[in-house]
């Protein structure tokens, strides 16, 4: 801020441009105004066409909604009535739909609500002797049935906690 409030030397300030006008360039100022565009034809338009189209559509639309003689039914509702196939179409797809809806919403609740095995399946007891087979001599390895019979243990434990501790909750409510 300091040097900008300096004041510049004569000779490092910028001169402005000087402009001269000439009255050769602008002519009579009387000149430019004479000249007026020519008029312009302009068409009647879009919502024009269709204001004046919807007068006869709507008289043919008020003759097709009337009923015929001694009650028969209109002449658009017997056009429309060709098309009843696609009514019955969607409501026996309307059916179906409702029906595997339920059947879908019976089956997750049967599969919430049904008892579960406590027995857990160990697929394959090698997993506890994945390590690497060397420095085993053969016929050394462990055997599984006291950490297969351990592991069941465990589990039994926490089922029978979840249940205490499930029927706490229903107690109290």
């Amino acid at each position: 801020m300091a040097r900008q409030a300096r004041a510049r030397p004569a000779h490092l300030t910028a001169v402005p441009a000087v402009r001269f006008a000439s009255t050769e360039s602008h002519g009579d100022h009387h000149d430019h105004h004479d000249h007026h565009s020519a008029p312009v034809d302009e068409p009647m338009g879009a919502a024009w066409y269709f204001a004046l189209g919807a007068i006869p559509f709507s008289y043919a639309l008020y003759a097709l909604s009337r009923p015929g003689k001694n009650g028969e039914p209109t002449a658009l509702e017997a056009y429309l009535g060709k098309f009843s196939y696609l009514r019955e179409q969607w409501e026996e797809r309307g059916h179906l739909h409702t029906a595997a809806v339920e059947q879908a919403a019976h089956d997750k609740n049967l599969f919430y609500t049904v008892e579960r095995s406590s027995n857990i399946d160990l697929r394959y007891p090698e997993v506890f002797q994945s390590s690497s087979p060397y420095n085993i001599p053969a016929g050394h390895s462990a055997n599984l049935d006291k950490v297969v019979a351990h592991y069941r243990e465990q589990h039994h434990k926490e089922v029978e906690r979840q249940q205490a501790a499930a029927a706490a909750r229903t107690k109290e409510e």
